[in-house]
């Protein structure tokens, strides 16, 4: 059976991102916010997995897509507050960029395979 990197990668990004929250200081609100959007890219790519259509599936990763962007976005402003370092920062930032780039493929395919 072939390897899931979208599972992967997503489990990977809010484990670290818990892990992150648990370990810097910034504000709470914004420690809530990049939480909450990496575990939701984490729930849509799960449910993705037993989407009851194609359909549904595309509706599923398109929403972690947007969830990763939000990520992406909090992360940049952990960075540039100084909460976090630049490696942390880019560590994060490209584990972000793996998911954007499958996600966007399984949308292209499934969006292909609905025609």
């Amino acid at each position: 059976m072939p390897k899931n990197y979208l599972l992967k990668y997503s489990d990977q990004l809010a484990t670290k991102i818990e892990l992150l929250c648990q370990n810097i200081k910034a504000p709470s609100n914004l420690l809530f916010q990049i939480c909450k959007s990496s575990n939701s890219i984490y729930a849509n790519i799960r449910e993705a997995n037993y989407g009851q259509s194609k359909a549904d599936m595309l509706s599923k990763f398109e929403i972690a897509l947007k969830e990763r962007s939000e990520t992406e976005g909090w992360l940049r402003l952990l960075f540039n507050t100084n909460a976090i370092d630049e490696e942390i920062y880019k560590n994060h930032r490209n584990l972000c960029g793996r998911i954007r780039r499958l996600l966007i493929a399984s949308c292209k395919t499934l969006k292909e395979g609905t025609k």
